[in-house]
């Protein structure tokens, strides 16, 4: 599932915090994650081991194993965001890339940036040990 963004619903601060789940088992997700949160942020992004105990505590209503497979980004309104809606969502709230994720959002745009996702996934998968089995290894348990 994907989410277009939606920059009037961002910027009339609807959103005050983003939560991103990523896979800390993954040297691509980790790297991501550093990078996103070096940057000048407009919105918090807090980072949550995907399939760990805090974030099935705190999003019980989200499948551990489909938070592994694809980055998931919960919005302090409870929007959730997957895949490519999650990435342009993280890139939303950093303070120079907020008008690179609306141009991206865009129509015109969109379909580039979910090929340039798919082929982010697509080394992810490569480059990550397959210890998901069915979706999904031990942390999920």
């Amino acid at each position: 599932m994907s989410v277009e963004i939606d920059p009037a619903g961002f910027g009339a601060g609807r959103i005050g915090a983003l939560t991103v789940l990523y896979d800390e088992g993954c040297p691509l997700c980790r790297t991501a994650r550093r990078w996103l949160a070096g940057r000048a942020q407009l919105v918090p992004l807090e980072f949550v081991p995907a399939g760990s105990p805090q974030a099935r505590q705190r999003f019980p209503g989200l499948d551990p194993a489909a938070t592994l497979r694809d980055l998931t980004v919960i919005a302090d309104n409870g929007l959730v965001y997957v895949s490519d809606g999650a990435w342009l969502a993280c890139l939303w709230a950093l303070a120079d890339y907020r008008g690179l994720a609306e141009r991206l959002s865009t129509p015109a745009l969109l379909p580039t940036a979910r090929q340039v996702i798919a082929a982010a996934a697509a080394v992810r998968q490569a480059t990550r040990p397959d210890d998901y089995g069915d979706g999904c290894d031990d942390r999920c348990r």
